[in-house]
């Protein structure tokens, strides 16, 4: 009896499972809406089975039936992709897709580059990317949604391997006039008299209150600010220093004032930029292709004012 059903409307009922949202699935998988929804009603159509309980208030649930059903999907979706990777070590070729996730914090530095040499590399592998912050990262890896993820190592949980590609030493980010905005480095205890706008993310933010709490001291958080371009921008307009482990390819905020980058001396040990995948899993092709590549492409001097921290004040 001939499928009447596609991998790629399995992947969308996934989604939608695994995110509760038409929307959210959407956006995951890069299609519309309406293309989400017309998946999930063949689906039921062609399975005589109501997936999910529509509820207008707390988006979609799966019935029982669903859950099955998604679970098999699960099962399908992944022997298709092992059947990529078999027919890929036939051929000598690298291809399928590729889900890469990106900590929000520096996928404009960072990914547009990683994924420009990769996808020149490897014209085979339909790459996929996302980016948000460290928590919704984990989250991702451990249902599948994410092959692999660039961002810190930041309380890796132990289902996941963490592959360190480069230390990230911590920056106070100061306007310019700033009464220690001249200094050539900075210390905790230089700064805590000041206000502190603080780039509020999870795992991110407690790093950056450790740089203070490690040596006895708390600093003065006037601000919240879950945006870096918000942070830079506040910080530009006097409301008070932040801290960041990179910068961007600027020394402009969003509205075009002057930041200044100082160096901040801490007994904490750098953040490492790197990959998490997860623990145990063999590696497909396309994904050890990336990881291959991301340590050979990963290095300073990708990152503006890495090489030569000394020399990170602007100017």
């Amino acid at each position: 009896m001939p499928l009447r059903f596609t991998l790629r409307q399995l992947e969308y009922l996934v989604a939608v499972a695994e995110s509760g949202s038409v929307a959210l699935a959407a956006e995951r998988c890069h299609v519309s809406s309406p293309s989400i929804s017309a998946a999930i009603a063949q689906l039921e159509q062609e399975f005589g089975l109501q997936l999910f309980i529509r509820r207008h208030a707390q988006g979609l649930s799966l019935t029982e039936g669903g859950r099955q059903v998604t679970e098999a999907a699960r099962a399908v979706l992944a022997a298709g992709a092992g059947l990529n990777d078999r027919a890929a070590e036939l051929t000598g070729q690298v291809g399928g897709p590729l889900a890469v996730g990106c900590l929000v914090t520096f996928a404009q530095v960072v990914l547009p580059q990683v994924r420009r040499g990769f996808a020149q590399a490897f014209p085979q592998v339909e790459f996929r990317q996302s980016e948000h912050d460290h928590a919704a990262l984990i989250d991702a890896l451990r249902h599948a949604r994410l092959d692999v993820a660039l961002t810190y190592d930041l309380e890796i949980p132990v289902d996941l391997d963490f592959l360190p590609l480069l230390p990230l030493a911590p920056y106070a980010v100061l306007p310019e006039g700033h009464p220690m905005a001249g200094r050539s480095q900075l210390t905790a205890g230089e700064l805590v008299a000041y206000p502190m706008v603080l780039l509020d993310l999870p795992y991110s933010a407690d790093y950056f209150v450790s740089l203070f709490t490690a040596e006895g001291l708390r600093p003065r958080i006037a601000e919240r600010t879950r945006d870096m371009g918000v942070m830079r921008a506040m910080v530009a307009n006097g409301f008070g220093y932040s801290i960041a482990n990179i910068r961007l390819g600027s020394d402009r905020a969003p509205d075009g004032r002057r930041l200044i980058f100082v160096p901040l001396v801490t007994p904490r040990p750098p953040m490492r930029m790197g990959l998490i995948l997860p623990r145990a899993a063999p590696l497909r092709r396309a994904v050890a292709a990336f990881v291959d590549h991301c340590r050979a492409v990963v290095t300073d001097d990708m990152l503006p004012g890495h090489a030569d921290p000394l020399s990170a004040r602007g100017g």
